[in-house]
């Protein structure tokens, strides 16, 4: 019994540099200062597994930032001071260095790789009471000066003789960077995988931390809303993990519960708090997007006429994401538009960001043309590893981080080098793609939208006939420019179709709507257009080679700049209402 209390006491052991550089956690434990520990049962008894070995006796926790690692230590630490360990354990103290207190103020040659030196002492002359943490392990490669007073290579002998313990923490990525290609250094430590938990765990670990959150912001959550931070930080926060992604939610749901007078925390606090990080409209996050998906159809119709098939298959396509029909590990739907120019497949790309995304700025557009040659694919993905540039994000993988939740839109693929394909099947297969930096990009959020004007000609020429008999034929012609595996992959192939006369009245209409609502949010002006210019606007804008895009620089020259000339003369002023004619002049009404 008294050898027991005297491992408990770690009597007489010196620790100036270690209390200097270094935090006890055993000691934070003892005085209740952590937060309490729930699951990584597995974990933390590979650790203490470890830690029992006669030789090699040096846990390394491997895995993404944000899944638990530190935690795992923490659980430890808790597990000594309850006297749950085994007997080589008992008695012992974790001490994490900070590698920030090290570094600081160490301005001459030398004086850094000192104090590590210290603190190592300092462990060794212990004899094993003492247990050294280290995170951020991969930050001991290349610290200090080079060759022998490399950090690491400090450390490396000392592990070596089995004079010290040490547990190191480091992410994938800097693990494989760094720790890996020091031979010497992996052989020492033995890695511990540590994965993200799963969602019942995560809800598990946010049950077990609660009484903290609702001491400290002095309000009560509620059990669906831990639930709810859970499930849709991991829907709609992928760029992150579990738990660290739902704690920040309900940390600043609490925050905001408080700040507003609340003292409860429901699932719509959480929802808003979603919206706010993300950028993604609340009726998105929201569970009553059930009505709006069902209405899709309808809502498509207002921004495109005469594409009903297209219409058709977007609707049901979003409608499959979100029922959880879909795979979830794949983008939330792709499709491959094509058809004649100008008839509305962007059109379509920028309607269903508004109306699924709640944003027309959720468009990520990418002009393939840009991509015709080789050596310009690397600023879209980022350069292979030991290429020049590799260690820059490319422009897609950059934005899909920013925005992760959006319509990305490949103009023109049919321009693309033949390497951005092979990327784009990662995409479409796994919903991820891996750059140069190592970094992956999540997709799994994201539609994927190709247009090509493919079968343009085919299209016009069949106008009046049966639309399978061009499908077919652009189909054909589809497989004889793109891979087979290519085309497997896409969700949808959708032809559009050239537009008929009165559907060409009807995008003229929606056009000039859309100027009229601008001129009468920015300058107070109600103005109708004459019948007669409308159909000069479709005489001189329309044609079935160019589609309905020229429309829109007839509407400029016949709606817009007669009105400009009439405001700058002081024909119209503010609040006035007009009408327009076909012969440019504009009169009261």
């Amino acid at each position: 019994m008294e050898q027991l209390e005297k491992k408990q006491q770690g009597a007489d052991l010196l620790t100036e540099f270690l209390d200097k550089y270094g935090n006890d956690v055993t000691k934070s434990a003892q005085e209740g200062k952590l937060d309490p520990v729930t699951g990584r049962k597995q974990e933390i008894e590979r650790v203490t597994q470890i830690l029992c070995k006669r030789k090699k006796c040096n846990p390394c926790l491997v895995g993404d930032p944000g899944v638990g690692k530190t935690v795992i230590i923490e659980g430890l630490a808790a597990k000594i001071v309850a006297l749950d360990v085994p007997p080589k354990l008992l008695g012992k103290k974790i001490y994490s260095l900070d590698m920030g207190r090290l570094i600081a103020g160490a301005a001459h040659r030398g004086e850094f790789e000192e104090r590590l030196i210290k603190v190592i002492d300092e462990v060794k002359s212990s004899q094993g009471a003492i247990i050294l943490f280290i995170d951020e392990l991969h930050t001991l490669v290349g610290a200090g000066g080079s060759g022998p007073l490399d950090a690491a290579n400090i450390l490396k002998p000392a592990l070596a003789r089995g004079e010290i313990k040490c547990i190191g923490a480091t992410t994938v990525d800097e693990y494989r960077n760094y720790i890996e290609k020091d031979g010497a250094l992996k052989r020492r430590f033995q890695s511990v995988d540590v994965a993200e938990p799963p969602v019942a765990e995560a809800t598990e670990i946010l049950q077990g931390l609660r009484s903290k959150y609702e001491t400290f912001h002095g309000v009560r959550y509620e059990d669906k809303a831990l639930v709810a931070a859970v499930m849709l930080s991991n829907q709609f926060i992928r760029e992150r993990f579990l738990p660290d992604k739902a704690i920040d939610l309900i940390d600043e749901a609490g925050a905001r519960s408080h700040l507003n007078g609340s003292d409860v925390v429901t699932v719509a606090d959480i929802c808003r708090v979603i919206s706010m990080v993300t950028k993604i409209p609340l009726e998105s996050v929201t569970a009553d997007e059930s009505l709006r998906l069902l209405n899709m159809e309808e809502k498509l119709r207002r921004h495109i006429i005469g594409q009903e098939e297209a219409v058709k298959a977007v609707s049901k396509a979003v409608r499959r994401a979100r029922s959880g029909v879909r795979d979830p590990t794949r983008p939330v739907a792709s499709f491959l538009f094509t058809g004649p120019t100008g008839v509305g497949k962007t059109e379509l790309a920028n309607a269903l960001a508004v109306e699924f995304y709640g944003s027309k700025e959720s468009v990520i557009r990418i002009d393939m043309s840009e991509y015709m040659e080789k050596h310009n694919v690397s600023r879209l993905f980022g350069a292979p590893p030991g290429y020049i540039g590799h260690e820059t994000c490319g422009q897609l993988t950059e934005s899909i981080r920013r925005k992760p939740s959006s319509v990305v839109l490949f103009d023109e693929i049919e321009k693309a080098h033949p390497s951005v394909f092979n990327a784009l099947l990662q995409i479409l297969d796994y919903g991820s793609l891996t750059e140069g930096t190592g970094r992956k990009a999540d997709f799994r959020n994201a539609i994927i939208i190709m247009t090509s004007n493919i079968g343009q000609g085919i299209v016009i020429s069949k106008q009046g006939v049966e639309d399978d008999e061009a499908n077919l034929k652009v189909a054909e012609e589809l497989k004889a420019r793109f891979r087979p595996e290519f085309l497997n992959r896409i969700d949808e192939i959708v032809v559009f179709r050239a537009l008929k006369g009165e559907e060409v009245k009807a995008v003229v209409e929606i056009m000039i709507r859309e100027v009229t609502e601008r001129i009468r949010v920015s300058k107070g002006i109600e103005y109708d257009v004459e019948n007669g210019l409308k159909s000069k606007v479709i005489k001189e804008g329309y044609s079935v080679s160019y589609g309905a895009r020229p429309l829109k620089r007839a509407i400029v020259r016949l709606v817009e700049d007669p009105l400009a000339d009439a405001l700058l003369g002081g024909i119209v002023g503010e609040g006035d209402s007009i009408t327009l004619f076909a012969d440019g002049h504009v009169s009261q009404k």
